[in-house]
Order: C-alpha cells, then structure tokens, then sequence
C-alpha cells in the first residue's frame, strides 16, 4: 500500500523554494504494518538516506511517537517540524485505510 503526507516547507528553506511542501510517501506491507520503502521531497540525497535507514523496516504497530523522538533527537533543521507533520499525516492515512478495510 501507498500512502503518502504532506506539510508546508518553512519558509526561506531549500525545500520550500523547490517544493512548496515538504513530503513522503511510504510503501507499507498492510499485512505486517512495516514500512518497506519511502520517498521524500528532500533536496539532497544524504538527508533522503538518512530517512530512508530510519523509517524502512519499521512496524508501524509500534507507534508513530518513537519515530517521532528519532526525528527530533537526530534530524536538525529548520524542516524538522514539517517532516514530522507529514509523517503523522501519512500514518494516519495509513491506519484510517486498513480501519476502513475492516
């Protein structure tokens, strides 16, 4: 499954000038609930990498807040509140579609 988050990209920031908004899209296994694959509308390939070793093999049942913590303990940048917002945005979509399936 795909779901993907968005959030405004501060104002004054790469990702703003480029994208407007800061994104992801996650693949998820709706079986497992983990995250196996993920795109962002990050500007450089290091930063895409980085989350991409954070979120790919996470179980979702688990809960958003530990991934959350990863973020705000190791990701510093004036994006970091808008990955988070797109983050919980694209989970939620996530879970309101396996709800809505049952």
């Amino acid at each position: 499954m795909i779901v993907t988050g968005y959030a405004k990209a501060p104002q004054g920031t790469s990702m703003h000038e480029l994208y407007k908004h800061a994104g992801i899209v996650l693949e998820i296994n709706h079986q497992s609930h983990t995250i196996e694959n993920a795109d962002f509308t990050f500007v450089t390939g290091l930063t895409k990498g980085f989350f991409e070793k954070i979120l790919i093999g996470y179980c979702l049942k688990d809960g958003i807040d530990p991934l959350v913590q990863t973020i705000k303990d190791h990701y510093f940048a004036p994006s970091q509140q808008a990955i988070i917002v797109a983050l919980q945005s694209a989970v939620q979509r996530y879970w309101d579609q396996i709800n809505n399936k049952n």
